[in-house]
């Protein structure tokens, strides 16, 4: 009786350990989630107006704010990774997961979802659990798939036109009405001008249900690649296949077809695309200048 009694003492003892250890943690995410909560505020007030508005002492502002949301994002996403480490035998890693989960990387995100951990069926890992589902459609090492669609001109094209015919090729899923992707625009554009004649060719994959707004948006973006749309929205071809399930999202396919990266955005999709085309670019040509020598 007494061992039993000794036994449940310890259990209590335990358990109230480990609540101790979380709470650090969870003030933590709590001051970070705060400080998010005063940048969207902030930023709130300059998203109801025209960029073309803005002085410079207000650009200047915006930058800042948007430094220390990346910063703010950067902290969360480690302290969200470091407790699953830390606590994968407890349901307390769900609770944060879902928050940090477009931030990681396919391979991360798997390991993530782990059945073996203690946080695996909590309710709080579904949208997690969903995610990776899509991710599984789309990863790096997958051949990619065909698409079957209508150009701005209502040619039936297909990403098999592209795809294989020598170039990297970036696909890009957007839509006129997806705010975010209008804003990361700017960012495929210059992409485009800078690599488009070094082996990189990009073609949109539209959201559209309406093909006026598809055109006027194509033709204010400056987005002068290739296009393609079936026109129904959510319910696309593109979704399915590729397991989108939100955007802006995109995959990088290599001369062979084969996926290399997907999600590229802002200075990423810049860094990753300067790497593969350097290397691409020093494969050929070095056969060339030793054709030439001998």
């Amino acid at each position: 009786m007494k061992k039993i009694i000794l036994l449940a003492i310890l259990a209590v003892v335990s358990f109230t350990a480990k609540a101790q250890d979380t709470k650090p943690y969870e003030e933590k995410m709590a001051k970070l989630e705060s400080a998010f909560k005063e940048l969207e505020d902030a930023y709130h007030s300059f998203s109801k107006r025209d960029p073309a508005t803005f002085t410079d002492a207000e650009k200047a502002q915006l930058n800042q704010i948007m430094a220390k949301a990346d910063s703010l994002d950067s902290v969360q996403t480690a302290t969200a990774l470091e407790i699953a480490e830390k606590f994968k035998a407890t349901k307390f890693p769900a609770r944060y997961l879902a928050d940090v989960m477009y931030n990681l990387e396919y391979d991360q995100l798997k390991q993530l979802c782990d059945p073996s951990t203690g946080y695996y069926n909590e309710p709080g890992m579904e949208k997690v659990k969903k995610l990776l589902a899509s991710y599984e459609l789309r990863h790096p090492g997958l051949m990619y798939k065909e698409l079957t669609m209508e150009d701005l001109n209502g040619k039936q094209v297909k990403l098999s036109d592209w795809v294989g015919k020598g170039k990297y090729v970036f696909v890009d899923f957007w839509a006129s009405w997806c705010g975010p992707c209008r804003k990361e625009m700017p960012n495929v554009v210059e992409a485009y001008n800078r690599y488009k004649n070094k082996g990189l060719e990009i073609v949109g994959v539209s959201f559209d249900s309406n093909k006026l707004q598809w055109s006027a948006a194509v033709e204010k973006l400056g987005m002068t690649w290739p296009q393609m749309s079936d026109l129904k929205g959510w319910e696309c071809a593109a979704a399915k296949v590729y397991g989108i399930r939100s955007i802006p999202s995109n995959i990088l396919i290599d001369p062979q077809g084969k996926i290399v990266a997907m999600d590229l955005r802002g200075s990423k999709l810049q860094t990753v695309l300067a790497e593969l085309l350097k290397l691409s670019l020093i494969h050929i040509s070095e056969p060339t200048r030793l054709g030439m020598i001998s």
